[in-house]
C-alpha cells in the first residue's frame, strides 16, 4: 500500500511545478493574477532548430511574454500514419526552446492552419478518402483531427509541457478562423464547432482552449480576434477577456505581387488602441515570419519569403525601427499590467475621434489619449494640462500627467539592410556551372506513365501532392486523308494548372501560368499533326496549394479539361474532344525522383557548352560558405522558374521571371488611415522574390558546398551568386528630450555620415540641413560618442548639441551612422 507521507509528497511537489491558467473578464491569470500578455507568432518549419534559439530570444528581448505557433498537419503526417517530427518539424525541441527562455508557448493545434501554407496544413491523402469534406460534420473528416489532434496532445503530455504541467503552454487552439467561412456550410457547421468545442476539451490540457474568429465559439471556448485592428471587437461572453491573437505585422507575398509594407507606426497605434479599449492578450502575426522552404508555401502563388514585414526579418535580422518601438512599447504596458488589469476603467470623449481612457485603482491611475482622426492632430485638456496627440495615434501616460510614450512618435533607430559579396570566393560573381537535361522521353515520345483513364482527373487525385508535377499524356491518330491533316490546326486546353507546359510528338509547344488571380485559363497553340499516331504530353504544375475559403479542398487544380483539338476548313471549324481519350498519368519527373540535387548523386553531368535560357534543365555548381555569421542568402536574377537545392536542402521554389506590376508603388506612406494589404507596397515592375534564404546550418563551413537549380521555362545561372545580408547604415530621426540608441547589430559604427540638430528634413539615406542648426558640430560630437563602439546612447539635448533659434518648432536630430 502506497505511504500517506509519499502521496503527500507528490502532491506537494506536483502543486509546486505546475501553473494554474485561468481567465475572468479582464485578462488570461496565472496563479491567480491577472496578466498583460504580449506574444509572437515564431513558426517553427520556417526556420531551422539552429535557429530557434536566437529568434525567440530577441523575442523576449523585444519585451515578448509567449511565442505562438500552428501545429503543421500535413507536415507531420505526410502520408496516412507515417509521422515526421524531425529537423525543422521537431515540435517538441522548439516547445522547449521556448521554456528554456522563459517565455510563454501558445499552441495552435488546429489542426487548420490557414497561415498562407500549402493546403493550409490539411494533407492531401485526407482529401482523397472516400466521401471526405473537411470541417464538416463529415465523420471521415472528424476521425482523422480527433487522431492528429490527440496524437499531438499527448506528445505535448508526455513531455509535460502543458503549464498544468510545469510546461510554457498556456493557451491551445482548435479550429481556426472557421466563423469567417462558416455560412455555406449551414447548420453542419454549427453542430461541427460545438463538436470542435467537446472534442477539444476531452483531451483534458488544463488550460484554456481558444478559437478565433468564432463568435459563437461554446463555452468553455474563448473566442478570439483577428485582424489589421481588434480594438472594437467585443467577445461573445462576459467572462471571457478581450484577446487578439493574429495582429497582422504586414501582410504575405504572392508571385506576380509586389511587396506590402504596414508601417511601425500603425502596428504601434494598433495595439495601444487595443489595450486602450481593454485588451489585454495580443500576439504579432508575424513576429518572425520566415521562409517556405521545399513546396510548403500555400496559395496558390505564395512565395518562398514569408518575411511578413515583421519584427524579425526572414533572416532573423531586427527589423528597425518596428523592433524597437514596439518594445519601447512593450516596456510601457507592463510597467502598467496591475493598472490594466484591475482598474476601474472610465472613458471622456473629446469629439472628432478623440478620447481619454483612464485605468483606476487606490494605488494611481494610467492614461490613454487617442486620437483616431485621419488628419488632424488633437488637443486634449486634462487635469489642467493640456496635451497634442498627432492625428492617427495614442499618447500613453503611465501616470495620467507625463507623455511615456506615443504610437507616431519614433525614438529608435531605423536600420538599413544591404547585401555583402561572398569575400570566401576569389571571384563571387562567377560560378563554374554543370548541366544535364531532365529525361522525358518516356513522356513527350511514348506517353507512358504509371496509370491510364478515360477521363481527366484533378491533380491533387492523381499525385496526392507527392509532387508539383504531374504529366497528363495521350495518344491521337490520323489516317492520311482525315480532313484534320493539313489543315490550320490547334490544340486547345482548358486549364487549372498554376502552370502548363505541352508539347506534341516530342516538340515544345509552349507554356502558359495563371494571371491576376484567374486561375482558370485556356491554353491555345497551333500545333501540326501527321498521319499515324501523335502523342499529346501535358506537364501540369501548382505552385501551392489553397489554403483558404469554404470547401477551399475542392478547388481545382491540373487540367481538369475540356481539351480539343481544332482544325479549320474554309469557314469550317471541326473539333475533337479529347477529354474522355485513354490518358496516361505520371507524378513528378525523373530528375526529382533519381535525386539530382543530392550531393553524392552519381548522375552525369556536362561542363562543356552550358545551355542558358533551356527548358527542363538541371544545372549544378560548387561554392564556399561566405565568411562569418550573416545571414546568407542567394541571388537568383536571371533565372525563370523552378527549384533550388544546397547540399540537397530544398530552399524552395523560385520564380525571379514573375515581374510584379510596375504600378502602385509610392515612394513615400501615410501612416495615418486604416491599413489594407495594398497600400504602402514597394517593388513594382521588379521580380517579386530575387533573393532566396539559405540557412547556416545548411552549408558546410570547410570546404565546398554544393547548389542544384532545376529551371522549368528557362534562364541564365551565369548570374547567380551567394551574399551576406547586415545591417549597412542606421538612421534615426528624434524630438529633443528623448534619448536614442544606435546599434550596427554587434558590430561597430565605423563613420557619422550626417548629423545636424535643430530642423533637418528628409528620411533616412536622404537627410539633409533645414532652415535652423545648432552651432555645436553634431558630426564631431557624435564621431567622438559613437564611432568604434557596437552600441552609443544618445541624450539630444541642448546641452549637448546647443540651442538653434527655430523660431517655435520643435528641435530634433537627425543621424545616420555607417556600419
Amino acid at each position: 500500500m502506497v505511504s500517506l507521507r509519499f502521496i503527500l509528497c507528490f502532491l506537494l511537489v506536483s502543486s509546486v511545478y505546475a501553473t494554474i491558467v485561468s481567465h475572468d473578464d479582464r485578462a488570461i491569470t496565472i496563479d491567480g493574477h491577472r496578466r498583460v500578455l504580449l506574444s509572437g507568432s515564431i513558426h517553427y518549419p520556417r526556420s531551422t532548430p539552429e535557429m530557434w534559439p536566437d529568434l525567440i530570444k530577441k523575442g523576449k528581448e523585444g519585451g515578448l511574454d509567449a511565442i505562438e505557433t500552428y501545429v503543421f498537419w500535413n507536415a507531420h503526417e505526410p502520408t496516412r500514419r507515417q509521422y515526421d517530427f524531425s529537423g525543422k518539424l521537431d515540435l517538441i525541441r522548439f516547445l522547449k526552446t521556448i521554456q528554456d527562455e522563459g517565455l510563454y508557448g501558445v499552441l495552435r493545434i488546429g489542426p487548420y492552419a490557414c497561415a498562407e501554407w500549402n493546403y493550409g496544413g490539411f494533407p492531401v491523402w485526407l482529401h482523397n478518402m472516400p466521401g471526405m469534406v473537411f470541417r464538416t460534420t463529415n465523420k471521415a473528416f472528424m476521425d482523422e483531427m480527433q487522431n492528429f489532434t490527440t496524437m499531438i496532445v499527448d506528445m505535448v503530455k508526455k513531455e509535460k509541457l502543458f503549464a498544468s504541467q510545469g510546461g510554457p503552454i498556456i493557451l491551445a487552439q482548435i479550429e481556426n478562423e472557421y466563423g469567417n467561412v462558416m455560412g455555406p456550410y449551414g447548420e453542419s457547421g454549427k453542430e461541427y464547432i460545438k463538436w470542435c468545442a467537446n472534442m477539444a476539451q476531452s483531451l483534458d490540457v488544463g488550460v484554456p482552449w481558444i478559437m478565433c474568429q468564432q463568435n459563437d465559439a461554446p463555452q468553455p471556448m474563448l473566442n478570439t480576434c483577428n485582424g489589421f485592428y481588434c480594438d472594437n471587437f467585443e467577445p461573445n461572453n462576459p467572462n471571457t477577456p478581450k484577446m487578439w491573437t493574429e495582429n497582422w505585422t504586414g501582410w504575405f507575398k504572392q508571385w506576380g505581387g509586389k511587396n506590402p509594407h504596414r508601417t511601425t507606426k500603425d502596428v504601434a497605434f494598433s495595439v495601444a488602441r487595443f489595450f486602450q479599449r481593454g485588451g489585454t492578450f495580443n500576439n504579432y502575426y508575424m513576429y518572425h515570419g520566415g521562409t517556405n522552404f521545399d513546396r510548403t508555401a500555400g496559395g496558390p502563388y505564395i512565395t518562398t519569403s514569408y518575411d511578413y514585414d515583421a519584427p524579425l526579418d526572414e533572416y532573423g535580422n531586427l527589423n528597425q525601427p518596428k523592433y524597437g518601438h514596439l518594445k519601447q512599447l512593450h516596456d510601457i504596458l507592463h510597467s502598467m499590467e496591475k493598472t490594466l488589469t484591475y482598474g476601474n476603467i472610465s472613458t471622456i470623449d473629446y469629439g472628432n475621434s478623440a478620447s481619454a481612457t483612464i485605468y483606476r485603482t487606490e494605488e494611481g491611475s494610467s492614461c490613454f489619449f487617442g486620437n483616431g482622426n485621419e488628419n488632424s492632430d488633437s488637443t486634449i485638456n486634462f487635469q489642467g494640462e493640456s496635451y497634442v496627440v498627432p492625428a492617427w495615434s495614442v499618447t500613453i501616460l503611465p501616470d495620467c500627467k507625463n507623455e511615456a510614450y506615443n504610437t507616431a512618435k519614433i525614438t529608435t533607430q531605423t536600420s538599413m539592410m544591404v547585401k555583402k559579396p561572398n569575400e570566401a570566393e576569389d571571384d563571387p560573381s562567377t560560378l563554374k556551372w554543370s548541366w544535364r537535361p531532365e529525361n522525358m522521353d518516356n513522356f513527350l515520345l511514348k506517353g507512358k506513365g504509371e496509370s491510364t483513364n478515360r477521363q481527366l482527373f484533378d491533380q491533387k487525385v492523381v499525385s496526392n501532392d507527392q509532387s508539383d508535377y504531374l504529366w497528363y499524356m495521350t495518344t491521337v491518330k490520323f489516317k492520311k486523308r482525315d480532313p484534320f491533316l493539313g489543315k490550320s490546326m490547334s490544340l486547345r486546353v482548358n486549364s487549372t494548372a498554376h502552370v502548363l507546359h505541352a508539347f506534341v510528338n516530342g516538340r515544345y509547344i509552349g507554356n502558359q501560368h495563371a494571371e491576376n488571380g484567374n486561375f482558370h485559363y485556356v491554353f491555345e497553340k497551333e500545333v501540326k499533326f501527321k498521319p499515324g499516331r501523335n502523342v499529346i504530353s501535358l506537364l501540369s504544375i501548382t505552385v501551392g496549394l489553397a489554403n483558404y475559403g469554404a470547401f477551399f479542398e475542392s478547388q481545382p487544380a491540373g487540367i481538369t479539361g475540356p481539351i480539343f483539338i481544332i482544325g479549320g476548313n474554309g469557314d469550317e471549324t471541326i473539333v475533337k474532344d479529347l477529354s474522355a481519350h485513354k490518358w496516361s498519368y505520371k507524378t513528378g519527373l525523373n530528375g526529382f525522383e533519381n535525386q539530382l540535387f543530392r550531393t553524392e548523386s552519381v548522375s552525369k553531368w556536362s561542363v562543356e557548352s552550358v545551355p542558358f535560357n533551356r527548358t527542363m534543365t538541371w544545372y549544378k555548381s560548387t561554392f564556399k560558405a561566405p565568411l562569418g555569421n550573416d545571414p546568407v542568402v542567394v541571388d537568383l536574377l536571371g533565372l525563370g522558374k523552378g527549384t533550388a537545392w544546397v547540399n540537397g536542402n530544398n530552399i524552395g521554389r523560385y520564380w525571379p521571371a514573375f515581374i510584379s506590376n510596375k504600378n502602385g508603388c509610392s515612394a513615400t506612406c501615410n501612416y495615418r488611415g486604416a491599413y489594407h494589404s495594398e497600400k504602402c507596397q514597394t517593388n513594382c515592375g521588379e521580380p517579386t522574390q530575387r533573393w532566396y534564404h539559405v540557412p547556416r546550418s545548411f552549408l558546410n563551413t570547410e570546404g565546398d558546398n554544393t547548389i542544384v537549380l532545376f529551371e522549368e521555362m528557362g534562364g541564365n545561372p551565369s548570374l547567380v551568386n551567394f551574399k551576406t545580408t547586415r545591417v549597412g547604415s542606421v538612421c534615426a530621426n528624434v524630438y529633443e528630450k528623448n534619448n536614442i540608441q544606435l546599434s550596427c547589430d554587434r558590430k561597430p559604427i565605423s563613420a557619422i555620415k550626417f548629423a545636424s540638430f535643430g530642423n533637418p528634413q528628409g528620411n533616412c539615406g536622404s537627410f539633409e540641413k533645414g532652415s535652423c542648426e545648432a552651432s555645436n558640430n553634431a558630426v564631431d560630437i557624435l564621431t567622438q560618442l559613437c564611432v568604434g563602439k557596437e552600441i552609443c546612447s544618445i541624450d539630444v539635448s541642448t546641452e549637448k548639441f546647443g540651442a538653434p533659434d527655430c523660431r517655435g518648432s520643435a528641435r530634433k536630430l537627425a543621424v545616420e551612422a555607417i556600419c
